[in-house]
């Protein structure tokens, strides 16, 4: 395959998992059973700003950034999408899907939600070129001071969502849920979206092996 077609066709493919990124937040924000940490933060700084939660969701992308600096690391085009596009897909999806009426419901929705962030999480990161800001973040404070992987992890999330539920953010069952269940949801589908014809590596024999930042995919926004 030509390798203009290649980048194009891993271009559509990163943009088509962030839409559904975007998306995926905007379902488990419509649930109301508790949010993902970083949503978390989102939807208290949202209570405090007057901003929709897409805008919210771009400019705070863009400030993480900023910590990219110290910590050394560097941005790819995959990490500027992603801190662009996923909040208008999110606020898009937001005013398509209104609140379900029950709890049945609304479990039902969070769950199509975590199990549509695992696909779009895969998805994007499949498409090798970079993770996103917050994940970045992490990397960094586990490459530029040896802290172990779990532990900057735990660190940084724990306190977005100290921070977001004091601002008033959703902290519930679905934030416990969403801590321990995405990972282990991203870990097989990784291998499959990077399976296609057009993915890094084809070319040079099976896909290849995860990379710390893979490990850590940016599912908290």
């Amino acid at each position: 395959m030509p390798r203009s077609s290649t980048v194009s066709l891993r271009l559509v493919q990163l943009l088509v998992g962030l839409f559904l990124y975007g998306a995926s937040v905007a379902l488990q924000v419509r649930a109301v059973v508790g949010v993902s940490s970083w949503t978390v933060l989102t939807q208290g700084l949202e209570n405090v700003l007057p901003w929709s939660f897409g805008v919210i969701t771009v400019v705070s992308s863009l400030v993480i950034l900023l910590f990219w600096i110290p910590l050394r690391q560097r941005p790819g085009i995959g990490t500027l999408l992603n801190a662009l596009a996923i909040g208008p897909a999110a606020d898009l999806v937001l005013w398509l899907v209104p609140e379900p009426a029950g709890l049945v419901g609304r479990v039902l929705l969070f769950v199509g939600s975590i199990a549509l962030l695992a696909v779009a999480t895969a998805c994007y990161i499949g498409a090798g070129f970079g993770t996103g800001a917050r994940d970045g973040l992490m990397v960094g404070l586990h490459e530029r001071f040896g802290w172990p992987v779990w532990v900057a992890r735990t660190v940084v999330e724990v306190t977005v969502v100290i921070v977001g539920w004091l601002l008033g953010g959703d902290v519930g069952v679905g934030t416990v849920v969403a801590a321990f269940a995405i990972g282990p949801l991203v870990q097989p589908l990784m291998p499959l979206f990077r399976r296609f014809p057009w993915s890094p590596g084809r070319e040079a024999g099976p896909a290849p092996a995860l990379l710390v930042a893979d490990r850590l995919p940016d599912v908290s926004i």
